[in-house]
């Protein structure tokens, strides 16, 4: 049975790589064209997995913090799903709801009841039972309306009430159904309220050491340096499943990319993505290959430009239009992704159902924008910047530091935008500082991206209820686009609600709040010690892996 991690089943903010690198014309053809016949899409294991060893991975960026209720980004999502349990899992290849910390679940017949029951052997990492006590705490915590939690709290809007059983039985009552209730019940993150019922819930002293009842604890956080997880003494599922193969996973906090792959090179990270330029050259040479499996996969992940829709110059969709057609992402897919990367217009993936097909991505077109800038009320000022009602047409670009490529991609579109008389700032920050200056709404135009769960569900970045306290950070404000997400929330035919949400695609286009740019494939390589690695629908799953015996480093 193949699982997939649940916790972090909402969309999570990311800072997408974008690696880049010099090069001609007919370089950058002969890599978008190059063969991929080494690439793995899978390795399989040719032996029964065995426990021990330390995994060594790669963190790009560093989290604010952990907390499964305020955490909204990937790494810190990442790190959650090895520390804490969630009521129900996912198989890998289907998505369908499996048993986790609840070995069985019902569901009445109107969608308005969910009853979860809790294995009796839990315990949290400090010896303390798991008891249906501890979910309705990490409920009462996340409907807490001063608890910092708007991302994950849109989820459950129509969950009003969570009643203990039994000390190993939880239910929880709707108000509406939701075709996502089970998944996102079943995905919430099970908090020992002993620990996390005392003290400032939102910057708890547990934030940084937290406990839950996962695999792993965190042994150390080195501020910058490194964060350490060994194995949960009290893991239930040890017995059962075998897991976790690893006595210890160490994260690195490795902010640059060639830094991060030097220190791979050497052989002291086992496995990390990387940016196209780095993977079509520096991971494929023949001494590198024979020591590296190489992979090359798509997942549900996006990156945007997001416009704050309550600055002046970004309130009409004339001029966002026009923004949208000055850069031109056909050439940023085939000079910085080395054409490993898909052009696209919204928020639905390619090659899925909610994809709407008959649209397209608007084309790059700088003689199409001028004439929109001009019908919008543009005028050229003296100085050679675009004015209108005594603004200037000048913003800055919030990225971040960890992502210094990102620079790159915006210096190809201050260029264009600087022909017409748009003065485009690129202001880079530390991950952190950027995610604050997010939530407080402080920013003029923001690149970012968000990793897309199975089956999703627009609300949390795109209803207007999101945009003051919530994942609608650019402020989209649009009736008929919550009448239509709220709709398909309640829709359980899937052929309905995706024609909804082909509506609702159509109106993102028609308004554009966010330059949609690519969405990547992930490129990276794994040593070849480490087995077990698998390729799903939407990624990987590192609880799988594993090293044998007679390959293993650390910890002996």
């Amino acid at each position: 049975m193949k699982t997939y991690p649940t916790g972090a089943l909402l969309l999570a903010m990311i800072l997408l790589i974008v690696g880049c690198g010099q090069k001609s014309e007919e370089d950058a053809a002969h890599w978008a064209t190059a063969e991929m016949d080494d690439i793995l899409t899978e390795y399989q294991a040719d032996a029964p997995p065995e426990q021990g060893d330390w995994l060594m991975l790669h963190l790009p960026a560093e989290m604010p913090h952990l907390n499964p209720l305020t955490s909204s980004d990937m790494y810190a999502s990442t790190m959650l799903s090895w520390i804490f349990d969630t009521l129900l899992d996912r198989d890998q290849e289907t998505m369908e709801s499996i048993p986790n910390a609840a070995n069985a679940w019902d569901v009445s017949e109107d969608h308005l009841e969910y009853t979860f029951y809790l294995r009796e052997d839990m315990r949290f990492s400090d010896g303390e039972p798991v008891t249906a006590h501890d979910v309705k705490f990490t409920y009462d915590m996340l409907m807490n309306p001063t608890v910092d939690a708007p991302h994950l709290r849109s989820y459950f809007n129509d969950v009003i009430d969570c009643e203990v059983v039994d000390g190993h039985t939880v239910r929880f009552t709707c108000s509406q159904p939701y075709y996502r209730h089970l998944v996102m019940l079943g995905s919430l993150y099970i908090m020992p309220r002993h620990i996390y019922g005392e003290g400032d819930f939102n910057n708890h002293a547990n934030n940084r050491m937290p406990v839950g009842s996962g695999m792993y604890l965190v042994e150390q956080w080195e501020t910058g340096q490194r964060i350490t997880l060994t194995r949960n003494p009290h893991y239930w599922g040890e017995s059962e499943k075998g897991w976790p193969w690893f006595d210890k996973i160490v994260y690195a906090i490795i902010t640059d990319d060639n830094t991060a792959f030097q220190v791979l090179s050497r052989g002291d990270l086992d496995f990390m993505t990387m940016p196209a330029e780095t993977f079509m050259r520096r991971a494929n040479t023949p001494r590198f290959k024979e020591r590296f499996n190489r992979f090359a996969y798509s997942r549900p992940a996006y990156n945007y430009i997001g416009w704050n829709m309550r600055k002046p110059m970004f309130a009409d969709k004339t001029t966002r239009l026009a923004l949208t057609k000055l850069l031109d992402r056909e050439l940023i897919r085939d000079e910085i992704y080395y054409g490993q990367a898909q052009v696209i217009f919204g928020n639905f993936m390619p090659d899925t159902p909610e994809h709407h097909d008959e649209l397209a991505p608007v084309p790059f077109d700088p003689d199409a924008a001028v004439a929109l800038l001009e019908g919008s009320g543009w005028r050229m000022g003296s100085d050679g910047i675009l004015e209108r009602d005594g603004i200037r047409f000048r913003f800055e670009a919030g990225t971040t530091i960890q992502n210094p490529v990102a620079e790159k991609v915006l210096t190809v579109y201050k260029e264009e935008l600087a022909r017409v008389g748009i003065e485009l700032v690129i202001r880079p920050m530390e991950w952190a500082s950027l995610l604050d200056r997010v939530d407080k709404r402080e920013f003029d135009a923001i690149l970012m991206g968000w990793s897309m769960p199975p089956d999703p569900d627009p609300y949390q970045v795109w209803h207007s209820s999101q945009a003051e306290a919530g994942s609608n950070y650019v402020g989209f404000i649009h009736e008929e686009s919550d009448a239509l997400i709220e709709q398909a929330r309640v829709e359980f035919d899937r052929d309905t609600r995706i024609a909804l949400y082909h509506r609702f695609q159509e109106i993102l286009y028609e308004e554009q709040p966010y330059l949609f740019l690519l969405a990547p494939k992930v490129l990276a390589a794994g040593d070849k010690r480490v087995h077990g690695i698998q390729v799903y629908p939407f990624g990987v799953d590192q609880r799988e892996w594993f090293v044998p015996q007679d390959m293993q480093r650390y910890g002996q």
